[in-house]
């Protein structure tokens, strides 16, 4: 009744592929934006910005590079943490050591570093694919880690790999506030979320779903597999490494390898797994699922354990914390392998029959 596609009649091909062709769609993206960019400013305190929207809104990002190579292009990857280190440590080098180099340049200068690194791992996909695929891929997390730890140009001839970047600013405003990062943060977001929707609707997307659903069947209708795979490389690793550079830059301000260990690597992939697979909407679903619950976890948990009478600890909450997590991924993986996007679509299709049964 509220989600009808009833007389909503499209009359140029224009029309037609748009990415919101239905009202109601266009309507909930616009006002969930002015909530964005109004409303969360004018009601959401500075912790909240620092410790939840800011780190949502950055693994929002990689998650949607993550899932342009394992979602649309079905190539298995464990090295997006190196890809974020690259980025980061790309974009750190450029900085500093180029005078008066623009923040937004820096960046992006570290998202052509990730592409590089992703591109030369994304090698082995032209031979192997599924498990042997993952392991290629990790080896890249392996040498990212030692690189950036024994190479010490990478981390201006620091002995701990250690850096740290300040005086941050944009076209002249600093970025010393938790509200300035994240209207930073957001621009850039929506930025790239909309230029990925866009990538993955076009004739590189459908290259890129028909390598994942049959790559010899791909090959045999003219689509060029090495052009494809690496192309998906390029793509996500660009969009992971800038988000590394957010999370050093916005987020850390000093960071070290180990900030981009192999932990980060497989809390993208969850994200992905656990939001939807192909699905653009699901990786924000996803990093919304995994930088909430342990919020949730730390605050609800002790409020469980005090009504029962169990007095829980901090070690008792994380270990908990880590078993919750794993279960879920299980039952998402057993119940919804489509993640939470799918039933975001299940909703909607709801929505537009109910309240008739048929």
């Amino acid at each position: 009744m509220f989600y009808r596609e009833n007389g909503q009649f499209k009359t140029t091909y224009r029309a037609d592929q748009q990415i919101f062709p239905i009202a109601q769609d266009r309507i909930a993206i616009a006002l969930l934006l002015l909530a964005a960019f109004v409303l969360v400013p004018l009601s959401v305190s500075d912790y909240a910005l620092r410790a939840i929207l800011i780190p949502f809104l950055i693994f929002s990002m990689a998650a949607v590079g993550v899932n342009i190579l394992v979602g649309y292009c079905g190539q298995i990857s464990l090295g997006s943490g190196a890809f974020m280190a690259v980025g980061a440590y790309g974009a750190y080098n450029f900085y500093v050591r180029i005078p008066d180099m623009p923040l937004i340049a820096a960046l992006i200068m570290g998202g052509f570093c990730a592409t590089a690194f992703g591109i030369l791992f994304g090698l082995p996909s032209l031979r192997v694919k599924g498990l042997y695929l993952a392991v290629a891929t990790l080896a890249a997390q392996f040498f990212a880690d030692w690189m950036f730890l024994r190479i010490k140009w990478f981390t201006h001839d620091s002995t701990s790999g250690g850096v740290s970047v300040s005086n941050l600013q944009v076209l002249g405003y600093p970025l010393d506030s938790p509200l300035s990062r994240y209207f930073f943060c957001l621009v850039l977001v929506v930025v790239v979320a909309l230029l990925a929707k866009n990538l993955v609707r076009g004739a590189i997307g459908r290259e890129w779903m028909a390598i994942r659903d049959m790559d010899v069947a791909a090959a045999v209708i003219g689509i060029r597999p090495m052009y494809a795979k690496l192309s998906a490389f390029a793509v996500s690793s660009f969009i992971v490494g800038m988000a590394g550079a957010l999370w050093g830059f916005i987020y850390l301000g000093s960071w070290e390898p180990a900030a981009f260990s192999v932990d980060q690597s497989f809390k993208l992939l969850f994200m992905v797994i656990i939001g939807g697979l192909g699905s653009i909407m699901g990786s924000f679903f996803g990093a919304a699922f995994i930088v909430t619950l342990p919020i949730i976890l730390n605050q609800g948990l002790p409020m469980v354990g005090s009504l029962i009478g169990i007095e829980i600890s901090t070690a008792g909450i994380s270990h908990a914390e880590l078993m919750i997590f794993g279960a879920l991924i299980v039952w998402f993986l057993a119940v919804e392998p489509h993640g939470l996007a799918k039933l975001w679509s299940t909703g909607k299709q709801k929505l537009r029959l109910w309240p008739f049964p048929h």
